[in-house]
């Protein structure tokens, strides 16, 4: 079943994406979730005609994200956390984290464009996480997590 994206699906694709998934996925969840229509012929030509108007508009999106690329990767994050025995932290560092220590310097950037690599951070050292600003502008984003001063 071909379908078009609505907006981004994890996993999936992104907005007016044209997929192909199977029958019940496109019937019982992204088409009554609003997540998709049905890629009938009419609708592509539609959609081919609006992103022929959007690829002007989004070269200018393209170049904001480059700049905030550079101003990530001029960054040294060091996120700091409560630590036991052995530079074990108590808890965990996720990506929300990262988004915490990243608005603390400036940069807001929702947590959910935050992926770390290997999961969750649960000892001390240094990390690289990705940060997808936009579909073409991903940056790698090293960080080290330091224990806390006791």
């Amino acid at each position: 079943m071909e379908l078009i994206l609505k907006q981004d699906v994890a996993n999936l694709g992104f907005k007016d994406d044209v997929v192909t998934v199977k029958n019940g996925y496109g019937r019982n969840y992204l088409i009554p979730h609003g997540y998709a229509v049905l890629a009938t012929s009419s609708a592509k030509k539609v959609l081919a005609e609006t992103l022929k108007q959007r690829a002007y508009k989004e070269q200018n999106v393209v170049k904001e994200a480059n700049k905030a690329a550079e101003a990530l990767k001029a960054l040294e994050l060091k996120i700091t956390a409560k630590t036991g025995e052995g530079d074990k932290l108590f808890g965990s560092i996720s990506n929300a984290n990262i988004a915490e220590a990243l608005a603390t310097e400036g940069q807001e950037i929702e947590k959910k464009f935050i992926t770390i690599a290997g999961g969750l951070v649960k000892r001390l050292g240094k990390y690289n996480a990705s940060v997808r600003l936009h579909r073409d502008v991903i940056v790698d984003l090293p960080f080290e997590v330091t224990a806390e001063a006791k």
